[in-house]
């Protein structure tokens, strides 16, 4: 199996896992996470968007929290942004700028309709403007391009359309792309294929790749898509996360769950596994509901339990007293 010795990820979940929260997250709450997720080793976090207050309420405090965060020496903290020149400029009026930022699109034009109000085209006349004075800030800049493995609305999306969509981000001079399995539909085959198809043909492009976990296939995702030669990911403590304007989104793939795999496999990350989980165990404190966490349920493979006490007869007691009884 072809695997890379190390791999990049970006912990997402201060955006892609609180943006969906119907209930107010104190921004204090948010701004402990982000430190914490820093202080574990992830080399970036995507730490909030600046979408307007109105499509996302829950990142109406995208200011203060890129202004009260601790910078962690060695991680960089990204924005995404949606389209339009009024995001960027917030993100540049910040006394203490992100690293870099991500500008946001869909390959599917319904999807892109419904979740920036505006078609492909229109979206990236406005990139054409974001891209100079981004560049001019000296930030770094990528491209997010949800729906890459299909579209809510449209299903299946030919792989010639996410050409062009490349392609036209290309002529503005960006390189590297983040590609968004918005609703989880990509399965590991298709992963592997379109990640090939773009490394081949575009040679030079960085490639990311932003699994959600809708249908169970996010870890198998990441293994195909380091096979075609992609290491870098998103992640989101928790396995928190979803669209907002894609029916059926849930969660990123849990940072946890995905940093245990790579270990398990023998694959680098520079991160504090347990610190990691220790942070996504404090979510349980801020999130009403059940974390789609696998690492959070069941511990690592390491946390080995105590052996159950024999009865008199030499018998075992098993984990529910029951004795065992030989029917299977």
């Amino acid at each position: 199996m072809r695997l890379p010795s190390k791999v990049h990820i970006m912990d997402v979940g201060p955006r892609d896992g609180f943006q969906v929260e119907r209930d107010w997250i104190p921004t204090d709450r948010k701004i402990e996470v982000i430190n914490a997720l820093a202080r574990t080793g992830v080399p970036a976090i995507q730490a909030t968007s600046f979408v307007h207050p109105k499509a996302v309420p829950q990142l109406a405090d995208a200011e203060e929290v890129m202004t009260r965060i601790t910078r962690v020496p060695g991680c960089r903290y990204q924005v995404l942004l949606p389209p339009t020149l009024k995001g960027l400029q917030r993100a540049l009026a910040l006394p203490c700028k992100p690293d870099c930022v991500e500008i946001f699109m869909s390959v599917s034009e319904s999807h892109n309709r419904a979740n920036v109000n505006r078609s492909i085209e229109e979206s990236m006349r406005e990139v054409d403007q974001m891209v100079p004075l981004t560049r001019e800030a000296g930030l770094e800049l990528s491209g997010g391009l949800s729906t890459s493995f299909g579209c809510p609305f449209e299903g299946d999306v030919p792989l010639e359309q996410l050409d062009r969509v490349v392609e036209r981000w290309m002529k503005t001079g960006v390189r590297a792309f983040t590609l968004g399995d918005t609703t989880g539909v990509g399965n590991p085959k298709q992963v592997y294929n379109v990640c090939a198809h773009l490394l081949d043909k575009y040679p030079g492009v960085q490639l990311a790749l932003h699994p959600h976990n809708t249908r169970g296939m996010a870890l198998a995702a990441v293994v195909a898509a380091m096979q075609a030669g992609v290491t870098r990911f998103d992640a989101s403590v928790g396995g928190l996360g979803g669209c907002p304007y894609a029916p059926g989104a849930t969660g990123n793939v849990a940072t946890e769950d995905l940093v245990n795999m790579l270990h398990e496999m023998g694959v680098e990350t520079g991160i504090d596994l347990d610190a990691l989980i220790a942070v996504a165990k404090t979510l349980q404190e801020i999130v009403p509901h059940q974390l789609e966490s696998s690492l959070v349920r069941a511990g690592k493979r390491t946390d080995l339990k105590p052996a159950p006490k024999a009865q008199e007869k030499g018998e075992f007691l098993s984990y529910r007293h029951v004795p065992l009884t030989g029917r299977g």
